[in-house]
This record gives structure tokens, C-alpha cells and sequence, in this order.
């Protein structure tokens, strides 16, 4: 069994859980993920429309254009970066974005 102290990098943290003497149960980090998904340009927004059509109700005239996107946060747990941007990658193509009308980008933090 490995322990903690041989483990233990600031840049990489992990949990450890289920053992007083500081044994390892669980070896990888905890990753936090903002994603951002943005349409495509040349996709209609019709909620970008009626942002825009709102904020000139309010006086703001010199709004041109708005585009809607979504902000996601998921934390996650993987061995490395590279791991947890592959796994983000995936869930952004088969989930949290529509490949054929948005765009997406991520960042990835330890959590």
C-alpha cells in the first residue's frame, strides 16, 4: 500500500479518504472543467435576438449583436490532465455540445 506522503505533488491534488494512518485509497486528482459552447457562426440565435431586441427596449442602442452560448462546470476525477481533457473532450462531443451547430473550448484546473 502506498502513502500519502509519497504522493502528495501541490499541482496534482489527492483525495484520500477511508484510512486514519494516511494510506492511499483513491490515487487520482479531482480536476475542475469549465466548458463554453458557443452556435456556430451563421446559426440562427433567436435568443440572442430577443437579448438584443431587449436590451434596446432598455435604451442600450449601441448593441449590435448578441449570441447566446452555455457555461458548464464538471468536476471529475482522472490520473492526469491529459486523461481528464480527453474525458471533457468526449462528454463536450457526445453531450454538452452539438457538434454540427456549436462550438466548444475548455479549460481544465485542479480542484
Amino acid at each position: 500500500m502506498r502513502h500519502i506522503d509519497d504522493l502528495q505533488d501541490d499541482r496534482y491534488p489527492i483525495s484520500t479518504y477511508g484510512n486514519d494512518e494516511g494510506d492511499v485509497v483513491n490515487e487520482t486528482a479531482r480536476w475542475r472543467a469549465e466548458v463554453f459552447v458557443s452556435l456556430r457562426p451563421g446559426v440562427n440565435d433567436p435568443q440572442g435576438l430577443a437579448v438584443r431586441d431587449g436590451l434596446r427596449r432598455l435604451g442600450y442602442e449601441e448593441v449590435e449583436d448578441v449570441r447566446v452560448g452555455r457555461y458548464v462546470q464538471v468536476w471529475l476525477r482522472a490520473p492526469d490532465v491529459e486523461t481528464a481533457e480527453r474525458c471533457v473532450a468526449a462528454m463536450c462531443e457526445q453531450l454538452l455540445a452539438n457538434p454540427v451547430v456549436e462550438h466548444y473550448r475548455f479549460s481544465i484546473e485542479p480542484a
